[in-house]
């Protein structure tokens, strides 16, 4: 139907009982997100950053997220640590995989690769902010560890990947919540 940033298909599919069915198909590609931690300042660095499709579902002028981003030519990890540094001006080491997970399995075949990566104050080498030509208008975010479990725990994280690796985060690591 339609082939640009987006590639929207339908697709026809016979089932196992001969049954006939028609769905749509949204198709990107594959993306990352990393959630970013200061183990010793018990710190997380976000983005925040306008999102068409919640302005035009919901009014919602902006969303609170990890860094994430589409996968271009290039391995899952190298993607991550440019968007980081696109996104944070944040240079990142060490990832630690989470998953890989199916965005909306019912309508899209976006697969995000989740990881956590620790990171210091020395760290953040560039302003951040995206890029121009992608009109990103990136906000940089840090909050304390302790905030953002209480987002959490409040419904006030509206993205679901974020929320995970926040999650993911306080299993794995109590210790920085305590």
């Amino acid at each position: 139907l339609h082939r640009g940033w987006n590639t929207f298909s339908i697709a026809t599919i016979r089932l196992e009982d001969g049954q006939r069915i028609t769905r749509s198909i949204e198709d990107h590609g594959s993306a990352i997100c990393v959630l970013t931690y200061d183990p010793v300042r018990r710190m997380a660095l976000l983005v925040r950053q306008f999102r068409a499709p919640l302005f035009a579902a919901a009014g919602q002028e902006d969303l609170l997220e990890a860094i994430a981003g589409l996968i271009d030519d290039e391995p899952p990890q190298d993607t991550a640590r440019r968007e980081a540094m696109e996104e944070a001006g944040l240079k990142l080491e060490t990832l630690e995989p989470v998953s890989r997970v199916w965005s909306i399995p019912g309508s899209s075949t976006e697969r995000i690769n989740l990881y956590l990566a620790p990171y210091a104050a020395s760290d953040r080498i560039g302003d951040g902010g995206g890029l121009d030509h992608e009109h990103e208008n990136i906000t940089v975010v840090e909050l304390p560890l302790a905030e953002l479990a209480r987002m959490a725990d409040g419904g006030e994280i509206d993205d679901l990947k974020t929320l995970a690796l926040v999650q993911t985060l306080r299993l794995r690591r109590p210790d920085l919540f305590a």
